[in-house]
């Protein structure tokens, strides 16, 4: 499915998930003891709000917003409760439906054990009052949970390390998509720099998704990702944000400039203590033109193989070939996940075999790294970003 289509639906399921709530609210204000008047502005207002959050959210989903530093203030008061009211009021929504659903069969399935009430008789207003709590605090948990997704689980990024065979000894940090743009301002790139600089790493690989949505954002990005020393060199692959708001001649033209390589289709030999490595890398699966034959072509198989890929699902390929390890991103971990015993529930879980984490094939191993940041929306829950360290042997 292309992102454009996803997009739309995202919105139309968005819209739909506002509406139910404006008749939630329209029933609650209905019933308190106000004047008619009063009720009718409350709701008004209401409803502006909404359809003022709604149409910002839907301008952002569309037009990519060129603001490459935006104040503090800004993203506090106006494109971090868009997106965190817009993405919680999903759940919201869902929640409210499933346990109005819920009551209806359970007042349905115990109806006839209950005695009729009397006409007349008082309504039980202490009782009224904790279920309309209890509703309140329902649609209230999302997007409370969104808030925190935004402001502190997207920001709280992990260091998974891994010892991996690969007949050299190396130590290799990845860092992948990063998303530049008004969720990911230059400062939050120099923090994980910094933290890729502190763990000595030999090389330094950067598989894709520098921008979120505009190229403006792609230089900075790339000057904080050259303050990475690695006596080997950095080496990068594209992703498909690249393919979608940038131009191959533009995007070269940048790489070069701040002095990373960009691996097309094409491989990189390295000299190390050990003995020389390959980095090879591929472009995009779905937005390039990803040639791993071309990419390989006139390598000698008895080098060792670091293969970068955008998106893991290039890994059944790789294995063909016995490249001993491939590296990607692309799918965040599924970003928002629902986690359960022994198993995992996201949109990436339900797309891909390979949404996060290890994997292997014969002698060849995949890792699929989680990234550092964001898309359609900056909340991360149960996906917290990840910088990786590899202890290659």
């Amino acid at each position: 499915m292309r992102f454009p289509a996803i997009r739309l639906i995202v919105l139309g399921l968005v819209f739909l998930s506002q509406i139910y709530l404006c008749l939630r609210i329209r029933q609650a204000v209905q019933s308190i003891r106000r004047s008619d008047e009063y009720k009718r502005r409350l709701l008004w207002g209401i409803g502006g709000v909404f359809g003022l959050l709604f149409t910002i959210n839907t301008y952002m989903l569309f037009v990519p917003v060129v603001w490459v530093e935006p104040p503090l203030a800004v993203l506090l008061g106006l494109f971090y409760p868009v997106a965190v009211w817009n993405f919680g009021s999903l759940f919201s929504a869902a929640l409210l439906c499933v346990a109005r659903t819920a009551g209806a069969i359970g007042r349905a399935a115990l109806r006839h054990r209950r005695p009729r009430r009397v006409p007349g008789t008082p309504v039980d207003q202490v009782r009224r009052r904790l279920l309309q709590a209890g509703v309140g605090s329902l649609a209230g948990a999302p997007i409370l949970l969104s808030g925190y997704g935004a402001a502190y689980a997207a920001k709280a990024y992990d260091v998974r390390e891994l010892t991996l065979p690969f007949g050299r000894r190396l130590r290799v940090v990845q860092l992948t998509d990063i998303h530049a743009g008004i969720y990911m301002r230059r400062n939050e790139i120099r923090r994980y720099a910094g933290e890729a600089n502190r763990l000595q790493p030999d090389l330094l690989v950067l598989t894709g998704d520098f921008i979120s949505n505009a190229m403006s954002y792609l230089p900075g990005c790339l000057a904080e990702m050259a303050r990475v020393r690695a006596p080997l060199g950095t080496f990068a692959t594209l992703g498909n944000h690249e393919h979608m708001y940038g131009q191959p001649e533009e995007i070269q033209a940048v790489f070069r400039e701040y002095g990373i390589p960009l691996l097309h289709n094409a491989h990189r030999i390295i000299s190390t203590p050990g003995g020389p490595i390959a980095v090879v890398g591929v472009d995009d699966i779905q937005w390039g033109d990803p040639d791993l034959e071309a990419a390989l072509r006139g390598l000698d198989p008895a080098i060792p193989r670091l293969l970068l890929s955008h998106r893991p699902e290039i890994f059944p390929a790789a294995a063909d070939r016995r490249i001993p390890l491939t590296l990607a991103g692309h799918w965040h971990g599924g970003q928002v996940t629902l986690r359960l015993p022994g198993a995992a529930v996201s949109f990436a879980h339900f797309r891909t075999p390979y949404p996060e984490g290890l994997y292997r094939l014969g002698i060849s191993h995949l890792y699929v790294s989680r990234g550092i940041g964001t898309t359609a929306t900056p909340v991360r829950l149960n996906a917290p970003p990840e910088v990786t360290l590899f202890h290659l042997t």
